[in-house]
């Protein structure tokens, strides 16, 4: 009798030591405790705004009444164990809720989304009806960065390391590249060359055709890479972990010239008249000549973290801050002012649609702000009722 107590005893004893580990390695990994930072923006299209929210749905909203549509709620992957935990609930937004992170991509008569739970959909624009998914019948690893369109081609990188090149109508796979880390950026196109960095501290330029290396070698920085990268004017632009943001000559990978600041660089910066605005994690907006670096004016403290991509209208550069903070900076006098702030966190990306500026905050509404009348807009809320 002692003998089998003391057995049961070891089992229950070594299946608490394997549900520890499982928690430790899964339940908290999130890319080795780096969690994303930001969410869905939206993207305007013939007067509908597409979103995707926290509680992972495909919404759109009609931006002359406001009217809104939702796709339905994206499923996780079912998975077994002690926990029932999976990728998307122990990183995500709560244990029924599939994040989406990236910001929607329409292209004809489809709009795409890319879950937190490892699968790719494509839907009707019209009713929202899913059209295809990819995989079909399994899971990736997470998806956190947005995708690109081009020549009928979808292109997406994937927490699994590989870029995929998907057929847009069918969402069948073309080809593929496995890098040598996480990807949570979002490529960029540039004629036939595509731009992307990877956790494995590279930033890579492949040949759209068939996703192989178009550099002899890609670039080497010091940190992951994270932030969208910005192709003008044959120089890509791009900001690493190692808090350093390089300009490369486009065709071969080269640098052209670099800064130092004090943060990650997240986001991906903007250029107004030749004059680079570059958001940082350090709270400042650094303001650099885009041909030779050169400092245009001091960096502006917004005073607090900058992960949201930045608009632009007319003349001014409109930045929001994780505290809640929207700015404007005139790219002719290089004034700042502050246009509105809010109570809850800004971290996802900024869109514009005639004049009007769309943000997702973390309170999971949709703000608005009326950049030709300075007004406030009623916020649309993103979560089902």
């Amino acid at each position: 009798m002692v003998k089998n107590k003391n057995i049961k005893t070891a089992g229950m004893i070594a299946l608490l030591v394997a549900a520890i580990l499982a928690i430790v390695i899964f339940g908290f990994s999130c890319v080795s405790g780096l969690m994303p930072v930001g969410w869905s923006g939206g993207t305007p299209s013939n007067g509908i705004l597409y979103v995707g929210s926290l509680e992972g749905r495909l919404i759109s909203v009609n931006m002359t009444d406001q009217s809104i549509l939702r796709a339905e709620q994206l499923k996780l992957p079912q998975q077994g164990g002690l926990f029932g935990c999976s990728l998307a609930s122990s990183c995500g937004a709560g244990s029924a809720s599939v994040p989406i992170y990236g910001t929607p991509v329409v292209s004809d008569t489809l709009v795409y989304i890319a879950g937190y739970n490892g699968k790719i959909y494509a839907y009707n624009i019209n009713n929202l009806a899913q059209r295809w998914i990819f995989p079909r019948d399994s899971y990736l690893e997470a998806f956190v960065g947005s995708m690109v369109i081009a020549d009928g081609k979808l292109y997406i990188g994937c927490s699994d390391g590989y870029i995929y090149a998907l057929d847009a109508a069918t969402g069948d796979l073309l080809n593929q590249y496995k890098t040598e880390d996480k990807i949570w950026g979002t490529p960029v196109i540039d004629a036939d060359t595509l731009y992307i960095g990877s956790f494995d501290k590279k930033f890579y330029a492949l040949n759209t055709a068939d996703l192989t290396l178009k550099w002899s070698l890609p670039f080497q920085t010091e940190g992951s890479i994270i932030a969208k990268p910005l192709v003008h004017d044959g120089v890509v632009y791009i900001g690493s972990f190692d808090r350093t943001f390089y300009a490369l000559n486009a065709s071969d990978g080269t640098l052209k010239w670099k800064f130092t600041a004090q943060n990650w660089f997240w986001s991906q910066p903007v250029i107004v008249n030749n004059i680079l605005y570059v958001g940082c994690l350090d709270g400042f907006v650094y303001v650099r000549d885009a041909a030779t670096g050169a400092e245009i004016s001091q960096p502006f403290n917004l005073g607090s973290q900058l992960a949201s991509q930045p608009v632009v209208y007319g003349n001014y550069v409109i930045f929001a801050s994780h505290n809640g903070g929207v700015y404007k900076i005139d790219s002719a006098t290089q004034v700042i002012v502050q246009i509105a702030a809010f109570e809850s966190t800004i971290d996802g990306p900024l869109s514009i649609n005639e004049g009007i500026v769309y943000f997702q905050t973390k309170d999971a509404y949709l703000q608005r702000i009326d950049l030709r009348s300075g007004d406030l807009l009623p916020s649309i809320p993103l979560v089902s009722q």
